[in-house]
């Protein structure tokens, strides 16, 4: 077993006969690139006894051809830091919508992937389940506009109110529902 100081980093014990430099008949068992690195790939490599893989070493200088900003950037602690990194996948989904939209999480979850599962779902329509009723109780489509909505509730109202009917109760909760499909039409956002 080797003693402690017989143990150098990067030796590779019996990795070429002999050492690269002309003369030496030192076994080469240190890796030293022939030329400084660059990053397109391993490079050319030769093997060095120990004496001349030390004196290989004591000339390597990294900072060479750089100016004084380079060298201080390059010596910085967040030097790697500045560097352009890819954008990481949302998982199949949308980016998340910001938490402080919403009160609760299951909204928020809701609003992150609602999207996707309404998409599946089919086209959507421009009213929501509330407004979609109060067109049902007019007996209009989804394809109306305002004015249209507007005209029908005024010949409904006429139809069902006590006062055209002489006097009439039993047509009032038609009339109410009239009613509320109006307070609930007129405001509905699709036709802002």
């Amino acid at each position: 077993m080797a003693s402690r100081s017989q143990k150098f980093h990067g030796r590779v014990e019996g990795a070429a006969d002999h050492c690269a430099m002309p003369g030496c008949a030192q076994a080469g068992e240190f890796k030293a690139p022939l030329s400084a690195s660059s990053f397109d790939g391993p490079g050319e490599w030769q093997w060095l006894c120990l004496d001349h893989v030390r004196e290989h070493n004591a000339r390597y200088n990294f900072f060479e051809g750089m100016s004084t900003e380079e060298i201080e950037a390059a010596q910085s602690p967040v030097a790697a830091w500045d560097r352009a990194t890819r954008a990481f996948a949302h998982g199949g989904a949308d980016p998340a919508p910001p938490w402080s939209d919403f009160r609760d999480p299951l909204d928020a979850i809701a609003g992150r992937f609602g999207a996707r599962f309404n998409a599946a779902a089919g086209p959507q329509s421009r009213f929501s389940a509330g407004e979609r009723r109060a067109l049902e109780a007019l007996g209009l489509g989804p394809d109306t506009d305002l004015h249209a909505v507007r005209k029908r509730y005024s010949e409904l109202v006429r139809r069902y109110h006590p006062d055209r009917n002489g006097g009439d109760r039993s047509q009032e909760s038609k009339l109410r529902s009239v009613i509320d499909a109006w307070q609930v039409l007129k405001a509905a956002p699709a036709f802002g």
